[in-house]
């Protein structure tokens, strides 16, 4: 495997003096990338199985083609986003994305033209040099506490000065802006300047919510990815090791792919599988126990791969009543996974399908579906009992990703199983992008 090249190329006769000069996802081969991304591993792993890279270009500029869209039908002049999440689908740049999540120091404005400028820390506004639709840089957007002391207000005013500006440039006389979350100085000073301000977030999920055949060529590779970090997690996990150490395997394999983080801490063995939630902690794995976990899993190229699966440690195999609860919560994937098709509406995926049976009620998960891309999206398809008339009046679409989710425990039990496939909506239907297996010893009669 060449290192230099960011992937390996074999069986093939190629001239030594001609080297290709990007990778498969069309990013240079420098040594040096400006962009984070996937590591020669990653290509290695891909190109043996036949998983092609999408064309980076080809992704932004339908990122920025969707969200300048979503502006324009709505009769809004931009939208601004501080949320690192949106900046990411925007501009395809990171920034200390965790610190960024509550310390917002970045900023992001596309307008109805397609002008895109971009907010970032006085001394990285290189960061996003490698994406030519980001038509300018700046900085200033900080307005938190930390960062700016008492002296808030007058940086948000600030910052609101450049924005009014910018609108009077690239919008005219409209004045109406779609926000996604800012400080509340920020809010303020932005209507002081005489913005009509409205909500970006439902912009930017209803943007995000239809992938491009190049982010879905992206999901594929961190589908991939994250399935090979996660049978090496389940490979290690052994009686004696505590949770941390198994979950610590998770991690690593991430980054050794080129992935970024992981957004929650959800493995939990034996009992304190129920009640769910229950964060990874120092707990020691008995023979003959399950594991239990869910991915939240943010991979290659910062596309979200939200798996659970649930698995036995030990030679005794797992108890009948683990086997009940098991093959119900494979049923609950199964059977709704094959309601899944365009047109399908929202409220169908609720009432519709696979129901849990009432002893596992009371501990079944937050939500049946819900949307995934750079992390969990719009929508969210809640249980019968959480139903709000009028949240969700709208039909499934292709190019949707969706997270079929199942968790059957109780109190009496004294455990939960966790299972759960992301999902890709065809032209004609689904395709389950999951290959992880399901753990046979509890699917056996």
């Amino acid at each position: 495997m060449n290192v230099d090249t960011g992937f390996s190329i074999q069986n093939r006769k190629i001239d030594p003096d001609k080297k290709p000069s990007t990778r498969p996802d069309g990013s240079p081969i420098d040594n040096d990338r400006i962009e984070i991304g996937p590591t020669p591993l990653a290509f290695f792993e891909w190109e043996r199985v036949g998983i092609a890279a999408p064309d980076l270009a080809g992704m932004r500029e339908y990122r920025h083609a969707r969200l300048v869209n979503e502006i324009r039908k709505r009769d809004y002049g931009a939208v601004l986003m501080t949320d690192p999440l949106n900046i990411r689908y925007a501009t395809d740049s990171t920034n200390m994305q965790l610190w960024n999540t509550h310390n917002p120091f970045r900023a992001c404005a596309v307008f109805a033209d397609g002008y895109m400028v971009l907010w970032d820390y006085k001394n990285s506004m290189f960061l996003a040099d490698h994406n030519p639709l980001v038509n300018e840089v700046r900085s200033g957007a900080s307005m938190f506490y930390f960062c700016n002391g008492d002296k808030v207000v007058d940086d948000a005013n600030l910052f609101s000065h450049q924005i009014a500006d910018l609108m009077k440039e690239h919008c005219g006389q409209n004045n109406r802006i779609a926000v996604d979350k800012i400080m509340i100085a920020g809010l303020r000073a932005l209507e002081a300047r005489g913005l009509e301000v409205h909500e970006g977030e439902e912009v930017t999920e209803k943007a995000r919510v239809i992938k491009g055949k190049d982010e879905i060529a992206a999901m594929r590779c961190a589908v991939h990815a994250c399935e090979k970090s996660v049978r090496a997690m389940e490979d290690s996990a052994s009686a004696g090791m505590t949770e941390d150490d198994i979950w610590a395997v998770l991690h690593a394999e991430n980054i050794k792919r080129g992935g970024e983080w992981i957004e929650t801490r959800l493995l939990a063995s034996g009992p304190r599988t129920f009640p769910w939630f229950q964060e990874c902690g120092p707990r020691v794995i008995q023979d003959n126990e399950i594991v239990a976990f869910d991915t939240d899993l943010i991979g290659c190229y910062g596309m979200c791969v939200d798996i659970s699966r649930t698995f036995f440690v030990g030679d005794d195999g797992p108890t009948e009543k683990m086997k009940e609860y098991y093959k119900i919560a494979h049923d609950h994937i199964m059977i709704n996974m094959d309601l899944l098709a365009p047109g399908v509406s929202f409220k169908e995926l609720t009432f519709g399908g696979h129901q849990l049976p009432e002893e596992v009620v009371p501990g079944q998960y937050s939500c049946r579906f819900h949307g995934v891309g750079l992390c969990d999206e719009w929508p969210l398809i809640a249980y019968a009992k959480e139903y709000r008339d009028g949240a969700y009046d709208y039909e499934l679409e292709p190019g949707m990703m969706l997270c079929v989710e199942a968790l059957v425990g109780s109190e009496e039990a004294g455990f939960s199983i966790k299972l759960e496939d992301q999902v890709l909506i065809t032209e004609d239907g689904y395709e389950n992008l999951t290959n992880y297996p399901y753990d046979e010893r509890f699917l056996k009669s």
